[in-house]
């Protein structure tokens, strides 16, 4: 009997070097990085995708969701999170295969914390 895998998305594989280089993790399904020093010993790159083009991935210039943002939709490489948003570093995220719109987003940002169904990593 063949053996069926589910694949969940969206999967995103955080690095720990600059340029998709270093230690690596891939990680699924929804979820929040409220602090880039943790995974890893500290992300400095990421590779997103989902098959959903209304997936979001948002970039957070502070820890623990707060800060300003980025919001990108879809498959999405990001090579270095210096200066990303407005000139400041990435320092959190969410990844979702969900459409987030900016309400839901300010929303998290507000709270600090991450809606039903989201695993904090």
């Amino acid at each position: 009997m063949p053996v069926q895998a589910k694949v969940t998305y969206p999967r995103l594989t955080v690095y720990s070097e600059k340029y998709f280089q270093g230690g690596n993790a891939i990680l699924s399904g929804n979820i929040g990085i409220p602090n880039f020093d943790i995974p890893l010993g500290g992300m400095e790159s990421l590779r997103f995708f989902s098959t959903n083009p209304g997936a979001t991935l948002v970039l957070f210039s502070l820890t623990r969701f707060r800060g300003t943002f980025k919001v990108f939709h879809g498959v999405r490489n990001v090579s270095d999170f210096d200066n990303i948003i407005s000139g400041n570093d990435a320092n959190s995220l969410i990844s979702t295969d969900k459409f987030l719109t900016l309400r839901q987003i300010r929303a998290i940002r507000d709270s600090g914390r991450l809606p039903n169904g989201f695993r904090r990593i």
